[in-house]
């Protein structure tokens, strides 16, 4: 009778632990990469081509665990734009800097107000860290006024000498909800040229002097400055960066694994962007000068550094809690002529590239996996926007959004639960580049909106070119329809939805 009562305590303690594990809220990182096009991923690429000049075994294997949506799109073909709509949930026209935060000193677009991916997850009770490229705009302190924040456009110095770059003091991620940060303000790719813990400037080397970076400084690297001149660290050289915010990725995993409260990682690569300038290796891999172009040298990195993290989850035993999103800012690279040269297509079969209006500058891969929740190698063609991880993160942490925040994030978990009663998108509506085209597609005709650039209030707007994607995915100019007298009314009718969702301001996301 005894061993009998024992054996029920047990029995029932089981499945008390058992409840209680099904009931936890999962780990979630969410990796966005930086100028991968859907044909950089090799899965990708061999849904139209069988030869792959170089293959992402980690990538790939991530979406082979889970969910591959094959009709995915970033905000916007350009990476500072996409940002602000991934972070938000919101298009890029709600934005009070619609078409981007580009300096490193920039006033950023964010207010106490704004629900951000890191205060949604502190609403969820998430211990929160951001890792990696910011684009969002920082504040720093102005030397001649240390109270104040330095504000660039003010400063006509080419330098911008008065900035004090040794802290971030607002307008970065932990001032918008992430516990803990590593940040790059401006990626690798502008000033400020150095990295920040937890808002305190993070010497690369034990040498390290905050100086200025400029075109000679590169030229000593091995390859041209193409953006500002400025401050940095003496020691910045972009071929670290990749190995130190991996393995920072690394260690905030173990460190908070299998904690009672669960851990959210926004992780911005600084792969692929240029400058092209790979490691030697990446732990233990050997990657520098191994590819047919330093562009492949760079997605081989990038494809190591989900491989680390995986790995680390995996030795913490929480692989199976972990939901893992990968997709990128904006669509491939055209400008490594190496690259072309091996016959490797950044933009897979599609037209254009980073900063156009075509498929090409906004088609990205977008993985989600779930192991045990989400049905393994498994694909949707339903088109999704990175809007949407905002959503869908509420959704998995069961975190409410007011109605008044993210308007244009979609849930996609009906979707990644395959339930083919899930409602779908009537449309969407895309932002081009610097070019300022805005676009909008629905039931696969998609219209080419062109905005005055001289028209600062964005209403002047013109519709310069029709694609039927579902005939012409590869949007060849032969079969431009913005003139065709037959298709007149879709033309009107399209630019008319897109006009008036947008003057609205109607919401046109969805939750739960």
């Amino acid at each position: 009778m005894k061993k009998l009562v024992i054996l029920l305590i047990i029995f029932q303690t089981s499945i008390f632990k058992s409840q209680n594990t099904s009931e936890e809220k999962p780990n979630i990182i969410v990796v966005l990469a930086d100028d991968v096009g859907v044909g950089d991923i090799s899965k990708y690429r061999r849904l139209h081509n069988p030869k792959i000049i170089v293959e992402t075994p980690n990538i790939d294997k991530l979406a082979t665990s889970g969910m591959m949506f094959t009709n995915a799109h970033a905000p916007a073909a350009l990476c500072a734009t996409s940002r602000y709509s991934i972070m938000t949930g919101n298009y890029n026209y709600r934005s009070p800097s619609p078409w981007g935060v580009w300096g490193g000193y920039s006033k950023g677009v964010f207010t106490e107000e704004t629900l951000t991916l890191g205060r949604l997850m502190k609403k969820a009770n998430y211990n929160t860290a951001f890792i990696g490229k910011w684009h969002l705009g920082c504040g720093f302190k102005d030397k001649r006024k240390p109270n104040k924040v330095y504000e660039a456009k003010t400063d006509k110095d080419k330098f911008n000498i008065n900035v004090d770059i040794s802290e971030i003091v607002s307008d970065g991620p932990m001032q918008n909800g992430f516990d803990y940060s590593f940040t790059l303000p401006s990626g690798i790719q502008n000033v400020p040229y150095a990295a920040y813990e937890n808002d305190q400037w993070f010497p690369l080397d034990k040498h390290s002097l905050i100086g200025i970076v400029d075109a000679e400084f590169y030229r000593k690297l091995g390859f041209t400055l193409n953006k500002k001149e400025g401050y940095g660290d003496s020691m910045w050289q972009p071929s670290k960066i990749g190995p130190l915010i991996a393995n920072k990725a690394v260690n905030y995993i173990k460190k908070y694994a299998n904690k009672k409260q669960p851990f959210f990682m926004y992780y911005c690569s600084q792969a692929v962007h240029t400058p092209h300038d790979a490691p030697h290796e990446i732990n233990g891999v050997k990657i520098k000068g191994t590819t047919p172009s330093k562009h492949l040298d760079m997605v081989k990195e990038l494809d190591v550094q989900i491989k680390m993290m995986i790995e680390e989850l995996k030795r913490q035993g929480i692989y199976e809690n972990t939901v893992f999103i990968f997709t990128s800012d904006n669509g491939g690279l055209h400008v490594d002529g190496d690259t072309w040269n091996a016959h490797h297509e950044p933009s897979d079969i599609y037209r254009g590239s980073k900063n156009d209006p075509y498929e090409g500058g906004s088609r990205v891969p977008f993985i989600v996996s779930w192991p045990n929740k989400i049905k393994a190698n498994t694909k949707s063609n339903e088109p999704v926007l990175g809007t949407d991880i905002m959503a869908t993160l509420s959704a998995i942490s069961k975190t409410k959004i007011h109605n008044n925040q993210a308007l244009d994030s979609y849930n996609l978990m009906p979707f990644l639960n395959n339930n083919t009663k899930a409602k779908k998108r009537s449309h969407i509506m895309l932002q081009g580049g610097s070019h300022k085209e805005v676009m909008i597609i629905k039931d696969g005709w998609k219209l080419i909106i062109q905005i005055d650039k001289k028209d600062k209030t964005n209403n002047t707007r013109t519709p310069i070119a029709l694609f039927n994607l579902n005939e012409n995915i590869w949007e060849h100019e032969t079969f431009n329809f913005i003139n065709t007298p037959k298709y007149k009314s879709k033309v009107k009718r399209l630019f008319e939805l897109y006009n008036q969702t947008r003057d609205s301001g109607v919401k046109t996301g969805r939750y739960f």
